[in-house]
């Protein structure tokens, strides 16, 4: 397991809440040369990066492709390739994230396969670059909906990234397995080792602890029992 952060969240915070409205500035300083934006902005960015690389580490595969190498791989291929990246806005950018991260978590799985001298076969199988993320990865945007409406869905992906990040690791590992893979009750105990009733009530905690770590006009979508 990998501790070297190369965008040390000690030098680099992720931003609060207050602070998600600055992407956008931060981005368009960054691509003209700022130096200290473009720090600013993956400082920003890491907590969302490592719940995407959370998504697509699945969890049979979480403890053997820890989730931080491909956090640290993502960031890295980010800052290396940002002179290529040619989108402007802040959901160009985010989306430009999600699929340095899917590629980077698809090779790893997939060495992990390659090198493994045991049978994997029953290991819970990583999605294909193309696979329907629905729980993570978002249809295209309406092209009709509001600049405002717009704004807000991609300010709250950076708010809920960073709050899932700060939970303890079941609340964050139930929060995945019943809120972004959907998955029933039954699976969620499966997976996690525990009795149906026991993950009913772990997530029920867990929502309450993702609330307080949200601000109060905080309006996406509500959990479903």
């Amino acid at each position: 397991m990998s501790n070297t952060q190369p965008f040390s969240s000690a030098s680099q915070p992720a931003a609060p809440a207050g602070d998600a409205t600055r992407i956008a500035g931060w981005l368009a300083a960054a691509r003209a040369g700022d130096a200290a934006a473009r720090d600013r902005l993956f400082g920003a960015c890491r907590s969302f990066v490592a719940t995407a690389a959370r998504f697509h580490l699945q969890r049979r595969l979480q403890a053997k492709v820890d989730a931080s190498d491909v956090v640290q791989q993502s960031l890295l291929e980010a800052h290396r390739g940002f002179d290529g990246f040619a989108g402007e806005t802040p959901q160009e950018w985010l989306a430009w994230l999600k699929q340095i991260v899917a590629h980077n978590a698809f090779d790893a799985a997939k060495r992990y396969r390659g090198t493994a001298k045991r049978d994997a076969g029953r290991e819970v199988p990583l999605a294909a670059h193309d696979d329907a993320s629905h729980g993570w990865h978002e249809p295209p945007i309406d092209p009709a909906s509001s600049p405002s409406g717009r704004v807000i869905r991609w300010e709250q992906e950076l708010l809920l990234a960073a709050a899932m990040e700060a939970l303890a690791d079941d609340h964050r590992e139930v929060l995945f397995l019943r809120n972004i893979e959907r998955l029933p009750f039954e699976e969620v105990a499966r997976r996690m080792g525990r009795s149906s009733g026991a993950c009913r009530m772990l997530w029920m905690r867990a929502i309450a602890a993702l609330k307080e770590r949200l601000p109060a006009e905080f309006s996406s979508a509500e959990a479903t029992p």
